[in-house]
């Protein structure tokens, strides 16, 4: 049965590579504005968004450290989409392919992100209004 108000979205994209992850996450934001519930399944280069072990850095050629540089954490973005979905009381689910994350190394994942696999995405695609996929190229 699909739900009205569910969007699925399969990603691919590593984290800090191109625009793409940027409008990702302006995608979900948007959906989350207007309540509507947000599945990632997050595959390929994708998984690394949301590992734990992410840290900041500062910026040599400008003089900054990384407290001055306010360089933003592909993780750090995702737990606030999680923040936004759970004020606006609205679904937001987070499911990282198994196979991509064993291949990359990063398993230490931030809280609320599942580890899955390609039946994920087809329940979820199953499940929703529509699915967006994303991919590299």
């Amino acid at each position: 049965m699909s739900h009205p108000r569910t969007l699925t979205f399969a990603f691919m994209e590593p984290p800090f590579e191109s625009e793409r992850t940027i409008t990702f996450f302006r995608l979900l934001d948007a959906a989350l504005d207007r309540d509507v519930g947000v599945r990632v399944f997050a595959y390929e280069g994708a998984v690394a968004l949301t590992f734990a072990r992410q840290q900041p850095h500062g910026n040599a050629v400008h003089g900054r450290d990384s407290a001055e540089e306010a360089h933003p954490l592909t993780k750090d973005w995702v737990q606030a989409l999680q923040e936004k979905a759970r004020a606006r009381t609205v679904g937001f689910e987070w499911i990282n392919c198994g196979l991509c994350v064993d291949e990359r190394g990063v398993n230490d994942v931030i809280e609320g992100c599942g580890r899955g696999g390609p039946p994920d995405l087809w329940r979820y695609a199953t499940d929703a209004r529509n699915t967006l996929t994303i991919g590299t190229r």
